[in-house]
C-alpha cells in the first residue's frame, strides 16, 4: 500500500466493511514507531470517487478540468482519467504525465499564464492546443510557435482585481480585451473563448454574476472581429464542500441559462484542484524535538492568559520544506489532532489512546525540523502536553503538499499509502471503469489491517 510520486506503480489497499481511514492510520503510526518515525500520508481514493459523484449530480452540464498542479501523485492522476475528466496543466512535465496516461489532447489544456517557449512549442508538438492567455506578449510567443493554437482569454474579476494581493493576480480587464483581439486577429490566432477564476476565499456571489457578464461581452466582442467562440472556462475556486459547490451552482445556473444556453454550442468547463483531493490525504507527523518556553513569549491568541503555566514548541519531522510549503502563502486549513500510543509489549500490539475531555491544555506553537523561522506550521494552539515521539494528525491535507520536497537538511519525503474501501471500488465499476482499462497501474491488495476486539492492529505489512 505504500507509493512515491514517481512510482509508475504502486497499490491499493483494498478495506473490508468495518475498517475504516482511522484504522490504517493507527496501523502505520504503529509501523513508523517501529521502524523510523517518519512522516506518512494515507491517500483515501474513495473520497475522489465520491468527489466526482458530487460534481455530476450538482454541475454536470460544467466538464472539470483537475489542475495538475495541485497533487500530480499517478494515483491521482489515474483515478481522475478513468473517471473522465480533462486536465488543466502548467507545465510540460504534467502535460507528458497525464498523455502517458492516454488522455487524449482535446481533454488537456495549458494554463500557465507566462508560459517558456519551449513548452508551447512542446504542446504544439504532442498536439495540447487550447491554452490560456491574457495579455500581448503571451499572444505574440504562442502566435510564433504554435500555429493551431486555440485561446482561451483570460479575464479578471473584481475579486481578483482588488484586495491587497491584486497585482499578484492573472486576467486582462475587459477594457484590453478589444485590443487583445485586434492583435490575435492580426497574427492569425484562433481566439474560441473565454476564462475567469473566482477566489474559493471569494464570498461575494456577485462576483460571479460580473464574471459571466463579462464573459458575454467578450463573447460578442469576439464574434465582431469573426472568431467562433465556443467555449467558457469558470476556473476553480471550489472547497470541496457540496454546499459550497450547490451555492456556485445557484448562482452560475440561472446566468449561464441567459448568457450561455444549452445549444448555443458553448462548453462549459472548470478547474477544480484542491476540491477533489484536499480531503483525500492525511498526514502523520511525528514530534521529533520539544522546547519549555514562558507563556508570555507567544503572541496574543487564544493561548495568552498571562497565566504562570508553561508554553511548548513542538518541532515535527516535516515542514515548509516539505508537506506544508502551502504554508508560506496562505493560512493552514486543517487542526492538528493528537495521536498517542502506549505500546503493548507482550503481545507486541499497539493500543490507541486518545485525548482525554479534562485532559489539560497547553498554549503551543507547531514548527518543522528545520528551525528556520519561516518553518512555523502553527503560530499558536491549545494542546495537551505532548512528548517527543507522539504523534499529530493533520487532515485535509491532499492539496499543494504531496511533492518533492526541498533538499533543506536532507528532509525525506513522506511515504504515500492508499487505500479505498470495497465500496467505493464497487461503485467505481458500475460506472465502468474496471483495473483491467484505464487504470492500467492500479494494483489492488487485501487490507492489511485485521481488527480484534479489542480494537488492536497487527503489524503485518
Amino acid at each position: 500500500m505504500k507509493g512515491f510520486i514517481d512510482d509508475a506503480n504502486y497499490s491499493v489497499g483494498l478495506l473490508d466493511e468495518g475498517t475504516n481511514l482511522g484504522n490504517v492510520i493507527d496501523n502505520y503510526v504503529y509501523e513508523h514507531t517501529l521502524t523510523g518515525k517518519n512522516a506518512f500520508f494515507v491517500g483515501d481514493l474513495g473520497k475522489i470517487v465520491k468527489k466526482h459523484s458530487q460534481w455530476q449530480n450538482i454541475v454536470a452540464q460544467i466538464k472539470p478540468f483537475y489542475t495538475v498542479k495541485c497533487n500530480s501523485t499517478p494515483a491521482v492522476l489515474e483515478i481522475l482519467a478513468a473517471l473522465g475528466t480533462g486536465f488543466a496543466c502548467s507545465s510540460k512535465t504534467e502535460m507528458a504525465l497525464v498523455q502517458e496516461l492516454g488522455v487524449s489532447p482535446e481533454n488537456i489544456i495549458y494554463i500557465s499564464p507566462c508560459k517558456q517557449v519551449s513548452q508551447i512549442k512542446y504542446a504544439a508538438k504532442v498536439g495540447v492546443n487550447i491554452m490560456t492567455c491574457d495579455n500581448e506578449v503571451e499572444l505574440k510567443k504562442i502566435a510564433r510557435n504554435h500555429p493551431n493554437a486555440k485561446v482561451l482569454l483570460h479575464i479578471a474579476t473584481e475579486d481578483s482585481m482588488g484586495g491587497e494581493e491584486g497585482n499578484l493576480k492573472f486576467g486582462t480587464t475587459l477594457k484590453n480585451c478589444r485590443h487583445l483581439l485586434e492583435c490575435a486577429k492580426e497574427l492569425d490566432v484562433q481566439i474560441i473563448g473565454v476564462k475567469f477564476h473566482v477566489s474559493s476565499a471569494c464570498k461575494e456571489s456577485q462576483v460571479y454574476v460580473h464574471a459571466l457578464s463579462d464573459a458575454r461581452c467578450v463573447f460578442d466582442m469576439a464574434g465582431e472581429f469573426g472568431f467562433t467562440m465556443n467555449m467558457l472556462d469558470i476556473g476553480g475556486g471550489f472547497t470541496g464542500t457540496e454546499f459550497q459547490l450547490e451555492e456556485v451552482n445557484h448562482v452560475i445556473s440561472p446566468l449561464l441559462d441567459v448568457y450561455f444556453p444549452e445549444g448555443s454550442g458553448i462548453k462549459i468547463i472548470s478547474e477544480p484542484g484542491s476540491y477533489f483531493v484536499s480531503s483525500a490525504f492525511t498526514l502523520a507527523v511525528n514530534i521529533v524535538a520539544k522546547k519549555v518556553v514562558e507563556n508570555d513569549k507567544f503572541s496574543s491568541g487564544v493561548g495568552k492568559t498571562g497565566s504562570d503555566e508553561p508554553a511548548f514548541m513542538y518541532y515535527m519531522n516535516d515542514g515548509v520544506y516539505g508537506s506544508f510549503a502551502s504554508k508560506l502563502s496562505e493560512d493552514l486549513n486543517t487542526i492538528p489532532e493528537v495521536h498517542k500510543a502506549s505500546f503493548i509489549t507482550n503481545n507486541i500490539k499497539p493500543a490507541y489512546l486518545k485525548c482525554k475531555a479534562d485532559e489539560p491544555l497547553f498554549t503551543s506553537s507547531l514548527w518543522g525540523p528545520s528551525c528556520d523561522e519561516l518553518d512555523q506550521i502553527v503560530e499558536n494552539c491549545l494542546l495537551p502536553e505532548l512528548n517527543v515521539g507522539d504523534w499529530l494528525i493533520f487532515d485535509n491535507m491532499g492539496a499543494d503538499s504531496v511533492h518533492e520536497p526541498s533538499a533543506f537538511n536532507d528532509f525525506q519525503r513522506p511515504a504515500i499509502y492508499y487505500m479505498m474501501s470495497y465500496s467505493d471500488w464497487y461503485e467505481m465499476q458500475d460506472a465502468g471503469i474496471t483495473s483491467d482499462t484505464m487504470m492500467k497501474n492500479f494494483f489492488f491488495v487485501p487490507s492489511c489491517i485485521q481488527l480484534s476486539q479489542e480494537d488492536n492492529f497487527s503489524t503485518e505489512a
